[in-house]
């Protein structure tokens, strides 16, 4: 009897083998199943530096980026720890950047619109800012209003319209820039 064969626990080899079917074919469901598996403790570690609950979800959703970077570059032994390395730091650069995540809220967008209209007649901007939102693709409008007026993280978007994550982030930026746009143009009339 060899007891002594495999001093590694069966989660760590687990672990492994599905960090090396990762490289191997780069298939992206692959890597998502490794992380669902921490993702509770991910979050645990997001909401200890970041003290919000909905930035630390969206955090983790951004955590899972940077490993899909990552994980290629890096020789991992021990997944589970390193992904906690990652998370700490992915949040303490958060925290020294002073930004805490991109949190936008519509008081922003309106302040941009009340910027851009001298007379700051607010009933004026939000018409203006309406007609813009009417102007976007579908995709844009939905999770605009989903992220701005309902104030939904970018999972609970993802859930209700079966975007992925990663649509849900960049139809919020590219609704906003387009948005600054059209209320742009509408103050040159």
């Amino acid at each position: 009897m060899n007891f002594l064969k495999s001093s590694r626990k069966p989660e760590e080899a687990g672990d492994e083998k599905l960090l090396q079917q990762y490289r191997q074919n780069g298939d992206l469901a692959v890597l998502a199943a490794l992380y669902e598996k921490y993702m509770h403790l991910v979050y645990g570690v997001c909401l200890k530096y970041l003290k919000d609950e909905e930035l630390s979800k969206d955090a983790v959703m951004q955590i899972f980026e940077e490993l899909i970077v990552k994980v290629g570059k890096h020789d991992v032994k021990q997944f589970k720890s390193w992904l906690y390395v990652l998370a700490r730091n992915f949040c303490l650069m958060q925290l020294r950047s002073g930004k805490k995540m991109q949190t936008d809220s519509l008081d922003d967008i309106m302040e941009l619109a009340e910027d851009l209209h001298h007379d700051n007649d607010r009933e004026e901007d939000m018409v203006a800012l309406e007609r813009c939102k009417q102007k976007l693709p579908a995709a844009q409008k939905v999770s605009i209003q989903l992220f701005y007026i309902e104030e939904k993280c970018y999972k609970e978007i993802a859930d209700d319209t079966g975007y992925t994550m990663n649509e849900v982030k960049s139809y919020i930026q590219n609704g906003k820039r387009n948005l600054k746009i059209c209320l742009e143009k509408n103050r040159e009339r």
